[in-house]
């Protein structure tokens, strides 16, 4: 089933009028217990218009490792998960946009994480990851050169990779209750 056509529209409108094209994503983190937190994701803004779709919640813990009850994948794997996602709609998304009928298509991510950082012992080490290796596994029918344009593409317009490659500004605020 090809997604181009709705991405085709999607694009034209917002080629047409920028601000259909603006966004701005929201989610609430609350701590359970121990180091279990869950997190609401219910609407968000587009054109500055907010729209309500379904809620989606999303568990978070720690292993039994690092004192936490594994119920629930951790955040840092969580990020994996989430550049997994992106990365996989804009494969599909764009080999669609390019003709190329995807018959498989998996990622596997993996990142080293050195808790002397998070915890506090080290300030030589960083408290995220050090790095991340992601494998794309792929199975189409194109060139391997149509397949490396592909991933240019990609590479280059994937939201997720941008968040992770270039610094983000961001702010916190503290509110005492």
């Amino acid at each position: 089933m090809s997604t181009y056509g709705p991405l085709e529209d999607a694009v034209e409108a917002i080629g047409d009028d920028s601000a259909v094209g603006r966004f701005s994503f929201q989610a609430e983190s609350e701590w359970e217990d121990a180091l279990k937190s869950t997190t609401t994701i219910d609407e968000f803004d587009q054109a500055g218009e907010t729209v309500r779709t379904r809620e989606f919640t999303v568990q978070g813990d720690e292993p039994a490792e690092i004192l936490g009850e594994r119920t629930a994948p951790n955040a840092v794997e969580l990020l994996l998960g989430a550049l997994g996602s992106c990365l996989t709609v804009g494969y599909a998304a764009n080999a669609a946009a390019m003709g190329i009928e995807l018959d498989e298509l998996r990622f596997e991510m993996a990142g080293d994480v050195d808790l002397r950082g998070f915890l506090g012992i080290s300030e030589d080490v960083r408290p995220g990851y050090e790095s991340i290796d992601c494998t794309v596994f792929v199975d189409a029918d194109a060139s391997e050169e149509a397949l490396a344009t592909l991933r240019e593409r990609v590479e280059a317009t994937s939201p997720l990779l941008d968040i992770l490659t270039t610094e983000v500004p961001l702010e916190t605020h503290l509110v005492v209750e």
